[in-house]
């Protein structure tokens, strides 16, 4: 089976081909990061212009590099959400429809979901049961799969998520954006125990809250000059949100008895979470695994996955077009046919 994934949750526009029997046939990806970046942030309505403009094109140029036929895809998978309403439903709009002219079945799929599970793409993929620590832009959670839809949450953000609290530091201290790469340059050339930031809610159950320590470094860059000040509250601040996402996956380890950690999400890709996560797990012979960095941000190959997934287990959407800018994992249901969905690709 040969399915097409779209993404276009919020500002990148990605689209891959997946095949069941050889893997990932190709993928493009478009970033809206110059079109936002003006505005320190993203744009709703220019990101949904956006991937209007860039869908035609990019599936061309898919279709073109890897060799497949419009004829030859036997699916479509399209993010359903959550993400931006506009944005959502120009994907939505998108692949329904040529699903439609294709005459092929077609799936909304959660893009939350298509995160956690793209590190199965990997050479070493984990296997389930797993906990995952889901961390991006809009969400921070911790969540124990047990299956393809089998999801229970641990705990999850009560205010800022991992990546927004990066984005708004990087905002107050005038780097570009997005926050995480930037705040992480500029992090290696400071020292991260030269503010003791706090590490809110750090021993209160496996929630998260980021406001505190946001408004800490606010406070902090209030008091402090000179470009090596900032190298220094770089490095603390990212230092205290890593060890407050480390300790906390390492409690919800213990709490399930489980012994693998997948982390997924655009700030899966910092590099100082990996060297933590690493170390901290081998102490406890448990083992983290991530996705490949080319599908650390969202990509249009997760989605792929992720609805073969669920097509291969039975599941598939009508012909009318739902998109879901808030919906919660724990909503998803498991496919119908659950060995088919989880065996072995």
């Amino acid at each position: 089976m040969i399915v097409l994934g779209l993404e276009t949750s919020c500002d990148e526009t990605g689209l891959a081909l997946y095949d069941s029997k050889t893997g990932l046939r190709g993928q493009v990806l478009y970033s809206q990061i110059k079109l936002h970046a003006e505005y320190g942030g993203v744009v709703p309505e220019l990101a949904s212009r956006d991937h209007v403009r860039k869908l035609i094109p990019l599936i061309n140029q898919l279709l073109e590099q890897s060799g497949v036929k419009k004829s030859e895809i036997d699916a479509i998978a399209y993010t359903r959400g959550p993400g931006l309403m506009g944005a959502l439903m120009t994907g939505a709009l998108f692949g329904r429809s040529l699903a439609f002219a294709l005459n092929k079945p077609a799936i909304g799929v959660h893009h939350m979901e298509g995160h956690m599970l793209a590190p199965l793409l990997s050479a070493n993929p984990p296997e389930f049961p797993f906990v995952a620590l889901l961390v991006s832009g809009g969400h921070t959670q911790l969540m124990a799969a047990y299956g393809i839809g089998q999801y229970e949450m641990l705990g999850e953000s009560i205010d800022d998520a991992a990546g927004e609290a990066f984005d708004k530091v990087a905002k107050m201290m005038e780097l570009p954006y997005p926050g995480g790469p930037s705040i992480a340059r500029l992090a290696e050339q400071g020292d991260s125990k030269a503010f003791d930031f706090p590490r809110p809610m750090l021993h209160q159950g496996l929630d998260f809250s980021f406001s505190g320590l946001k408004t800490s470094v606010s406070n902090q860059l209030k008091k402090v000059q000179g470009q090596q000040r900032e190298e220094d509250i770089a490095a603390s601040f990212q230092e205290a949100l890593v060890d407050t996402l480390v300790k906390k996956s390492v409690k919800a380890l213990k709490q399930t008895g489980l012994k693998r950690l997948v982390i997924a999400g655009g700030v899966s890709a910092n590099q100082r979470l990996r060297q933590r996560l690493e170390a901290d797990l081998k102490k406890m012979n448990a083992q983290v695994y991530y996705a490949e960095p080319a599908l650390c941000t969202d990509n249009g190959a997760m989605i792929a996955f992720a609805g073969y997934q669920r097509l291969k287990g039975g599941q598939q959407d009508g012909l009318s077009v739902t998109t879901t800018p808030r919906w919660p994992m724990t909503e998803l249901s498991a496919p119908a046919d659950q060995s088919e969905a989880t065996e072995e690709n």
